[in-house]
């Protein structure tokens, strides 16, 4: 019956509206467009020194306040409405078109609030560094870039491998992955910092439980930024591309990797085809990494030491455990999961949403 279909699409659509609600509140959305407005209604205002922004602001967040009304009222009244006209089909046709049009508007708003950071839809880089603990860890790097490279598949973003460094036994050292797409800063940007896994090592003949740390690093591509790169300033050193044999090592210096001297940053790339466009990847890299500390560096005040906690390697951000029980945590949001098989083969999205409302951005 109509009916029946009806409240099933509302079923449907609850918990992403409650999603909006509780980043809405979080974001103090509506003390932030109540402080814009009464700002712009002083007499003095036309004088301010940064009345265009201040009146932009107003406006998006005005835009955004709109739709979100029209979600929440709009929701109220269908279901009123299918519970009134139970039985008139004629009726409930209208709200059909209605509740349509809602659905639609509901996952278009949820993607544009969740990711309404300028730099979300910036394609971006992510470095994984194993921990200590040899073997252990870099197997581990390599699940977490297995996973990884699970996630954009199903999330439909491009990805590519611009550098790996095998492990001694197993799994990688390091890896750098260049990822392109819809939102693929907003989406991945969760993921920064210490990845925890806790389980029975398939490397210890006695089967003992190990835990194992890798590190995970954002960085997102912003060709917008000018940053000015004095050649004098970098130290560029050329090696043979590493891998498992055969055809995947290279027999010419190909790989590259460059040293900003004054910064310190190392980037590096070996699997592109040649040792140039190595080398353009390579400082596609760096100008990232630049542009992403003249950022940091801009908004210090403002974040007050919160981007320290973020990225120290001391305070991990997620535990993954396999033994002696299925768990996978996040310790900023404690969203969780008991099907860490399921999580480490690219479904990351509740835990990116969990992130996201949290922040507020």
């Amino acid at each position: 019956m109509l009916i029946d279909e009806l409240k099933e699409q509302l079923k449907q659509i609850e918990p992403d509206i409650e999603t909006i609600q509780q980043y809405w509140r979080n974001a103090g959305n509506e003390e932030r467009f109540a402080k814009l407005e009464a700002e712009t209604q002083q007499e003095s205002f036309w004088q301010h020194p940064k009345q265009a922004e201040i009146s932009r602001q107003l406006q998006r967040i005005r835009e955004q306040r709109e739709r979100y009304q029209y979600i929440i009222i709009t929701a109220k009244e269908a279901g009123e409405l299918i519970d009134l006209f139970g039985e008139d089909e004629a009726e409930l046709r209208k709200v059909q078109v209605e509740l349509a049009q809602l659905v639609r508007v509901v996952a278009e708003f949820k993607i544009s609030l969740l990711l309404s950071d300028p730099r979300s839809d910036a394609n971006c880089f992510v470095n994984i560094n194993a921990g200590a603990g040899g073997t252990e860890s870099q197997d581990w790097a390599e699940m977490l870039l297995r996973m990884y490279v699970r996630f954009c598949e199903r999330a439909g973003l491009k990805v590519s491998i611009v550098d790996d460094q095998p492990g001694d036994e197993a799994g990688i050292k390091s890896a750098t992955l260049f990822v392109r797409g819809d939102n693929a800063y907003g989406l991945l940007k969760s993921e920064h910092g210490v990845h925890r896994l806790v389980r029975i090592s398939p490397y210890d003949a006695s089967k003992r439980r190990h835990t194992s740390f890798a590190a995970v690093t954002l960085t997102p591509e912003m060709p917008d930024v000018e940053v000015t790169i004095n050649p004098d300033d970098l130290r560029i050193d050329t090696y043979r591309s590493s891998g498992a044999g055969g055809q995947h090592v290279n027999v010419t210096d190909s790989a590259v990797r460059i040293t900003h001297l004054p910064t310190g940053i190392v980037v590096q790339c070996q699997n592109e085809r040649s040792q140039m466009q190595n080398k353009e990847t390579a400082m596609r890299m760096l100008r990232a990494k630049l542009a992403q500390r003249a950022e940091e560096e801009r908004e210090a005040e403002l974040r007050a030491g919160t981007e320290k906690r973020k990225i120290e390697w001391g305070s991990q951000i997620r535990s993954y455990v396999l033994h002696p029980y299925k768990m996978v945590k996040d310790h900023r949001t404690c969203h969780e999961s008991p099907q860490p098989d399921h999580v480490l083969d690219g479904e990351l999205l509740p835990f990116i949403e969990a992130y996201l409302i949290a922040q507020g951005s």
